[in-house]
Formats: C-alpha cells, structure tokens, sequence
C-alpha cells in the first residue's frame, strides 16, 4: 500500500514536470516565433525604405545634374555640353526673333546710335530649325560670351572686335567667313541684313567642321550660385514689379507676376514675344550692371568696360536691392555682390542682364506696378 502511495506521488510529479516543460518550451516557441515575427516585419520596412529611396532617387536624379545657366535640374547630355551664344538683332524691323524663348540667358547692350543688340546664352537648341536674326559682334560681346564658356555665333564684326575673334582659345562662327554658309541661311521674309538665321542642324555641322569641343572646358564651375530646390531668395530692398532700364530706341520694360514669380518682357509698346512659339518672354532674375564707356571714334562705337567693375541691381520676386559686380581678370567671369560683400544667390530660372551705360542711370527707373 505504502509502495502505490509513493508511486502516485512520483507519477503526479513527473506529470507536473512534463507540464511545466511543456508550458516553458511553448512559451519558449512563442517568443521566437515573435522574434522572427518582428525581424521579418523590420527586414521587411527596411527593404521597403530602401527601395523607396533608391525609386525616388532614381526618378529625380539619375541622369540629371545642375544646369549651369538655370541652377535648375536637367539632362546631363544638355547641361555638360557647351552652349552657344548667339548675337540677335533688336531692332523694330527684325521682331519678333526665332528661338530666343530657348535662350537662359540674355544680355542686352547698347550699340551704335542707341539701339540695344541682345545676345542669347543656348544650352538647349537642338530641335531648333530657326535662330535669329543674327547680326553682327561687338567687342565687348566676346567678354560675355567668355565667361559661359560659349561658342559664339555672330553674323560678321566691328573692326574693334577682330583681335578678340582671331584668339585661337575663343571659339567662334561667323556668317562672314569661309564656314557661314554651313551654319547660316537666309530667309525672303525680311530683307537683307535682317534675315540671316542660324540652324541647330547648321550649328552642329559648323562645330564639326571648325574641330571646336562640344564640353566645357575642364575646370569650369559656372558662373551664377543658385537657391536650393524649393528654396526661394527674397530679398529686401525696394519693391520693383514695373522695371524700366531705360534704353532710349526699344524703351523695353519688365512687370512682374506675383502668381508665377517671373518678369514679363516688353518693348517697341508691346509684348516682346518669340517668333516660333508666339508667346512672351519671361524671366526669374534681372541684373543691371552699369559699366563705364567711351566711343571709339566719330561713327558711334562703344568701347564698354567689361572688366573693372561697377554698381548695379539685382531684382528677382519682386524686389531691388543696389549690388556691386567685378572680375578678377580680363577673361574671368563677373562675379555680383549685395552691400555686405557677400557674392548673392540667384532663385533658379533664366535671367536678364542689361548692360546700362553708367552715364544713363538716371534713365532706369524701378517702381511699383
């Protein structure tokens, strides 16, 4: 009897024993199973962070980098490729010009007789089958288009400018030698010197023919600093939303949009606009930069200084503030700087910039609209 009693205790404890085993080995089950539960969930967000990442960089960059002439995001095939600058005529029989909406950036300097010639900076022109008109070179127009890097498209030259044309490091095609019929043509719509137009096909046949390069030059950086993505330079400084630079034949002016944040160009009483899309030009930034000058002779030419320095404006949103610009040699690019010295940031998009005679300030006028 004595021996049942010890057996059923040794089977009720052996029991109780293989229970708690089995408790411990399901709880044991349990929290690995919670474990891997939460690896897999947290391999799992990691991966998904990952891919999204990799997507969303792969959308926004890949095969993109900033433009030179915008600040803005574009295809590195355009963006790292040279651009053109080409002279446009401006003067009231020669409006509207072909693909000068394309240009990023134009410069507007008076000539002779107080007519204003424009030159446009081109990154993206390929599908361009029309560019003008294009008229001829200034010397101080080879200055500018230097400090892009630029090949230089110009339909003949003053005299003044011939030593600056003959460097063998400045790149430049010209509808008065020997390779202007490759590049240029004339149309029958205007008569004669208004009408000769260059091609991007033409263009890319002259480039070839002349052996220059299609990249920019290696130790290139750009020549404006631009605002961040989604970042917006406001300045302080006196409201200008109607911009006069007071050019005395043209008599252009700018309005700005408040709704799309860019000044819409004007000139000869009404809206300038591109010949092949029929829309207004429009732009982020303006610059004027006053420069000081003289004539070369009795016939009118200037001899603007494009290299020691001087006062301006910068206006973009709405806004003017007084900036100061200098190079730091005769080819360097002309580097702006706001009243604390410091070099200022452009909000990314095209820009205008009027070259004023610092004679004739006092002609400009920046107001409220």
């Amino acid at each position: 009897m004595k021996r049942l009693k010890v057996a059923a205790l040794l089977l009720g404890f052996t029991i109780i024993l293989m229970g708690c085993k089995k408790e411990t080995v399901a709880e044991t089950e349990k929290v690995r199973e919670t474990e891997q539960d939460t690896k897999t969930e947290t391999e799992s967000e990691t991966e998904s962070e990952t891919e999204i990442g990799l997507t969303m960089e792969t959308e926004n960059t890949e095969g993109m980098v900033r433009s030179y002439l915008t600040g803005k995001l574009i295809d590195e095939s355009i963006a790292r490729q040279r651009p053109i600058a080409v002279m446009l005529n401006n003067i009231v029989n020669a409006v509207p010009q072909a693909g000068i909406a394309n240009a990023d950036i134009v410069y507007e300097a008076p000539v002779e007789g107080s007519m204003t010639r424009l030159m446009g900076i081109f990154e993206d022109y390929q599908d361009l089958e029309k560019i003008g008109s294009v008229r001829s070179c200034r010397n101080y127009y080879v200055y500018y288009a230097r400090e892009f890097d630029a090949i230089y498209l110009h339909y003949g030259q003053a005299v003044y400018a011939l030593s600056l044309l003959a460097d063998d490091e400045f790149h430049n095609l010209s509808g008065l030698d020997g390779i202007g019929p490759t590049v240029y043509y004339r149309t029958t719509d205007r008569v004669a010197p208004h009408n000769a137009y260059a091609s991007a096909e033409g263009i890319a046949a002259g480039i070839e023919t002349m052996g220059y390069r299609t990249d920019y030059i290696e130790d290139y950086t750009g020549h404006y600093n631009f605002a961040d993505d989604n970042a917006l330079v406001e300045l302080e400084g006196e409201v200008a939303t109607f911009v006069k630079p007071g050019y005395t034949v043209n008599r252009p002016w700018f309005e700005y949009d408040e709704e799309t944040k860019l000044y819409f160009r004007f000139q000869y009483g009404e809206e300038q606009i591109d010949e092949l899309t029929d829309e207004q030009l429009s732009y982020t930034n303006i610059i004027f930069q006053y420069s000081q000058w003289e004539n070369f002779d009795q016939n009118g030419y200037l001899n603007i200084d494009t290299i020691s320095g001087g006062s301006g404006k910068y206006i973009t949103g709405g806004v003017a503030i007084d900036i100061t610009w200098n190079k730091e040699s005769e080819y360097g690019v002309t580097r702006y700087y706001n009243s604390a010295g410091e070099e200022i940031t452009l909000n990314q998009g095209k820009t205008w910039v009027c070259i004023i005679l610092d004679t004739n300030v006092d002609n400009i006028e920046i107001t409220e609209k």
